[in-house]
């Protein structure tokens, strides 16, 4: 039996103080939660270090990993958390040489020799890692295992292509008991109704191929769906565990949506008062009256749209795909509203096809909108995605520092081919003055909002945080244990390539 500590790294430079910080996500991972359940299944010992609501402190992780003295530790990380990744790899091999330190996410899956090249990780897992994760705790050799990266003397070699899960009811349920509830209690009421939340999935993957968009490096390009009586009795699990609310994290919940009423009415005949939220966004060529009526009845009260941009041309260019326009997008949140859920809008400036023209008019399309709630965000070409991937290959990056690479960044991270940064940045400052402060409309919403749900108090305090709070921050300086003492790739000499897994995965779709 292996003795296993998987580590979720802190939130905090993800932010950097911006507005969109007031609704910092402080909830469970879902990824670890789900590779904890097949590793305990299989008779593992398995707990979770989650740091993601407090800042990195790694004279904490060493007593935590000194205390517990775990045989394998998995840390996950997405770009922004990738140097916590790193300096938690040195640590921890300072602490024992025998622990085996492993890593997952999205940026490791993205670039994944990079990464081993970058940490003294031992191996890294790609794509899903439900079973491969279990397979390693129960002590099977890494060549032997598909969908890993793992070290052989100087060499980083690959294990070869694990095919994704086609039955995923057969997964264990996820461990969100690991989690411990009280931590969760502060999250942002700006998208959590009934703490404590937890997260969700009823499917996985997604068809469409959005260039700024990195899913399909760990869900692949396609679309899996749970029974809905497996999603009514994951729901029974997260109520009775003590979770009054849980955020679907699914790509395109509602891209089938027949299946979408199943699960709703599943979830209505468990007779549960939970709380949900579509909070991923759901597509706007999706929504119908029916659906929405039925999501609203099994407890859904909020959607989200990944509406980008206000512009069809920048839509159709960047990949958005399927029957997404600006006019459809109109009518899916006129259709939510009547079914009286709260709609949120999520809008992206400096999009690859984007010019000046393109991201006034997402301003002036996110300022019509009848929306509850929007965030606008910097478009950040994430390793992993096909952005990343032409912007690399025209010499487009300007920064492989990950700490630059928060999610409402004021650093230069590239040379747009249409647009300066301090144009993006000055708009992105605009955007939120129009849309939002600037928009009787949408302040007259908020208010009448907050009275009729009774979260008034919630809105005004949350609207000071957000007055002064500027539209991009800055980087947040992280006190790490040994940065001089980190591998470094140099990605001069050694640009980053998709990795074959994301080779073999488009060579087959």
């Amino acid at each position: 039996m292996s003795k296993v500590l998987l580590i979720n790294p802190s939130y905090q430079p993800s932010y950097g103080g911006a507005k969109a910080a007031i609704v910092n996500p402080i909830h469970p991972t879902l990824g670890l939660a789900t590779i904890a359940a097949t590793a305990k299944e299989r008779g593992h010992q398995v707990k979770i270090l989650d740091i993601s609501w407090r800042q990195y402190d790694w004279k904490f992780i060493d007593n935590e990993v000194r205390k517990y003295a775990p045989d394998i530790v998995g840390i996950t990380a997405t770009t922004p958390l990738m140097n916590q990744l790193r300096d938690m790899s040195v640590l921890i091999k300072d602490i024992s040489r025998d622990i085996l330190v492993v890593g997952g996410g999205p940026h490791p899956s993205a670039l994944p020799v990079e990464t081993m090249g970058e940490s003294l990780i031992d191996l890294l897992f790609v794509s899903e890692a439900d079973y491969s994760f279990a397979d390693i705790c129960d002590g099977k050799s890494p060549a032997n295992v598909p969908g890993l990266y793992y070290r052989s003397g100087d060499d980083v070699r690959f294990s070869g292509v694990r095919t994704p899960i086609e039955s995923l009811d057969d997964l264990p349920m996820p461990a969100w008991e690991l989690y411990d509830m009280a931590e969760y209690m502060q999250i942002s009421r700006l998208i959590c109704r009934r703490p404590p939340v937890t997260m969700a999935e009823f499917s996985r993957g997604c068809v469409f191929r959005c260039n700024f968009c990195a899913s399909k490096i760990t869900m692949a390009l396609g679309y899996r769906k749970k029974s809905p009586e497996r999603c009514a009795e994951e729901v029974r699990r997260m109520h009775s565990l003590g979770f009054r609310e849980f955020m679907l994290a699914d790509d395109i919940f509602t891209s089938d949506q027949e299946w979408a009423i199943s699960v709703c009415e599943a979830i209505k005949r468990t007779d549960i008062d939970m709380a949900w939220s579509c909070t991923n966004g759901i597509r706007v060529e999706s929504a119908n009256d029916r659906l929405f009526e039925t999501m609203r009845s099994a407890g859904c009260y909020r959607v989200s749209f990944g509406f980008e941009t206000g512009n069809d041309r920048v839509l159709r260019e960047f990949g958005k795909g399927g029957r997404a326009s600006i006019e459809q997008g109109r009518k899916a949140v006129a259709m939510a509203r009547k079914a009286a859920i709260d709609t949120n809008g999520f809008f992206l400036l400096g999009l690859s096809p984007d010019n000046q023209d393109s991201m006034t008019d997402t301003i002036e399309f996110a300022r019509r909108l009848p929306l509850d709630m929007m965030k606008f965000g910097i478009a950040i070409a994430f390793p992993g995605t096909a952005m990343f991937n032409e912007y690399v290959s025209k010499d487009l990056v300007r920064s492989f520092n990950w700490d630059d690479y928060f999610i409402y960044t004021d650093a230069p991270l590239f040379a747009h081919e249409h647009l300066s940064y301090d144009a993006i940045r000055a708009t992105m400052a605009y955007a939120y003055r129009r849309a939002i402060l600037a928009n009787p409309g949408f302040i007259c919403r908020r208010f009448l909002r907050g009275i009729r749900t009774g979260e008034f108090f919630w809105d005004a305090y949350y609207a000071v945080k957000f007055f002064f709070a500027p539209a991009v921050g800055e980087k947040t300086e992280t006190r790490y244990y040994a940065p001089t003492r980190w591998p470094v790739w140099d990605f001069q000499a050694k640009p980053p390539k998709p990795s074959q897994y994301q080779m073999v995965r488009r060579t087959g779709t």
